[in-house]
């Protein structure tokens, strides 16, 4: 079997470095922070067995609809996905991608939501397994209270992430 190849491309946007990767099925992951070198790692410890390489074209047209997106989150994000994870993890990855622009859930609702009720802790798992920060929206998910939980890429970037999504909306005249 040939060695898997990894595509990545590195960017700035206005929360700081974002690196999306893909395989020859889609996108594979998109991480955020500080720097080209740290998100590098993230990819290799990823995909231990990969070997990344930088500037596919393909990849850089999707960093650059990624960044357009936490600029202006109501355009969406439309990638091909390649979303590689346990069955459950899956089910509770399409219910965040279920969740609108500038709504939240909580992770028990989420729960019941994939029939789930009582798999509060293991949903909670499977956003913080999430790979694909952005196009599967786990920032939207809250605690029961209404309060932010930890965020893999920074409770300052969620916040950030879900105040945009907020003022972004389309204000309803009631």
């Amino acid at each position: 079997m040939g060695e898997m190849m990894i595509h990545f491309a590195v960017g700035e946007s206005d929360l700081g470095m974002v690196a999306v990767a893909a395989s020859l099925q889609g996108v594979c992951a998109i991480v955020l922070g500080e720097d080209r070198a740290q998100l590098i790692n993230e990819l290799q410890d990823y995909f231990p067995k990969a070997t990344l390489v930088a500037g596919d074209e393909a990849c850089e047209n999707w960093l650059a609809e990624v960044v357009r997106f936490v600029a202006t989150p109501t355009i969406g994000l439309d990638l091909p996905l390649d979303i590689q994870g346990t069955a459950f993890q899956q089910r509770v990855w399409q219910a965040l991608c279920e969740i609108p622009v500038g709504e939240t859930a909580s992770y028990t609702e989420i729960a019941q939501r994939i029939d789930t009720p009582k798999a509060v802790r293991a949903v909670a798992g499977a956003c913080a397994a999430n790979k694909l920060a952005l196009a599967i929206p786990c920032h939207r998910v809250i605690r029961q209270d209404g309060s932010l939980s930890g965020y893999r890429w920074g409770i300052e970037r969620k916040q950030a992430l879900l105040m945009r999504e907020k003022n972004s909306q389309p204000h309803n005249q009631l």
